[in-house]
């Protein structure tokens, strides 16, 4: 935010620096120093250092869930820190090269959900294949962004979901089941069938597919949002934790950025463990963790059931109700 310029009431947007930040966020944060063989050490930590550097440290076999949001392959900057696009070639070793760290990390039976654009997809699809399982690709409506005069507007993200074993893992498919509103109800006998009739509408819960339409990008009036240039939601991240885990799970993320996956994990009560090579941004996702200790709440999830977007009224609703 420019220099004198006042924040309106309605912004909730994280974005101090680290001269002004809330006591004790900076004391939270781990540093790469110290004893990061064992894992009480490191458990519900952010890590603040160089990823590359600081797996080669941790312990093995501790990762019940990987959640992995690289640098996608453009420029981008991240608080200073300048991503420079790579050739496909170069990428690709990236790529490999952060495999290579986390492999060991993971339990037999854990799962990895990694995040890309579609161009750097057709670039990691490969990589992914040659080391994992490939279950499926998740394509996420992203709903933000400006559009283009010369190309169609790019409002899709893809989430590659990977498995250890094919034949062992978790998937709590009851648990990221989506509610969508019933348009043409269908009775049998004059009763409801599959769908539920309440005063704010009839709706089905209904099973989770690859296509992802009932995403908020995190904006300026929302409790969770930072100034990191590519934050993923929180809902986003809920529906592959409470999915591809179980309570007390450990959750790595070894590029945490504002620790959206690290919220999200704590309050679905998992446990979890962050890397993130900037400090304020570190420094944000500290301070998100703490205020999770009191709110539980994660926007588009209410009673358990994911909820359409535009649909808060009937979400405000089922909580009185409970």
């Amino acid at each position: 935010m420019p220099a004198g310029k006042v924040k309106s009431k309605r912004n909730k947007t994280i974005d101090f620096t680290l001269d002004n930040s809330p006591a004790g966020v900076l004391e939270s944060i781990k540093d790469e120093h110290g004893d990061l063989s064992q894992l009480n050490n490191i458990i519900n930590q952010t890590i603040n250092g160089d990823t590359f550097e600081i797996m080669k440290l941790l312990p093995d076999n501790f990762v019940d869930l990987a959640l992995i949001d690289p640098p996608y392959n453009i420029n981008k900057k991240y608080d200073g820190m300048d991503f420079k696009k790579m050739s496909d070639d170069d990428y690709q070793t990236y790529t490999q090269k952060w495999i290579d760290l986390i492999r060991p990390k993971l339990k037999p039976n854990a799962s990895l959900y990694v995040f890309s654009d579609w161009t750097t997809s057709i670039v990691i699809a490969p990589i992914l294949e040659q080391n994992f399982t490939i279950k499926n690709r998740i394509t996420w409506q992203r709903e933000k962004g400006r559009g283009s005069l010369t190309n169609w507007k790019n409002g899709m993200e893809d989430v590659w979901f990977l498995v250890n074993n094919k034949n062992d893992y978790t998937f709590n498919v009851d648990a990221v089941k989506l509610r969508r509103k019933v348009i043409a109800p269908y009775r049998e006998n004059g009763k409801a069938k599959d769908w539920k009739e309440t005063k704010s509408g009839n709706f089905r819960d209904t099973m989770p597919s690859n296509f992802w339409d009932d995403i908020s990008i995190p904006y300026w009036s929302m409790p969770e949002n930072t100034g990191h240039p590519t934050q993923k939601p929180e809902k986003l991240l809920a529906k592959i934790i409470l999915a591809s885990s179980n309570e007390g799970d450990v959750i790595f993320d070894p590029f945490a950025g504002a620790g959206s996956s690290l919220v999200a994990a704590k309050k679905l009560n998992r446990q979890y463990v962050g890397i993130e090579q900037s400090r304020l941004y570190a420094a944000w996702g500290a301070y998100r963790l703490l205020k999770a200790e009191d709110d539980k709440h994660i926007q588009g999830y209410t009673n358990g059931v994911f909820w359409e977007r535009n649909t808060m009224t009937e979400q405000k609703a089922a909580m009185n109700k409970e």
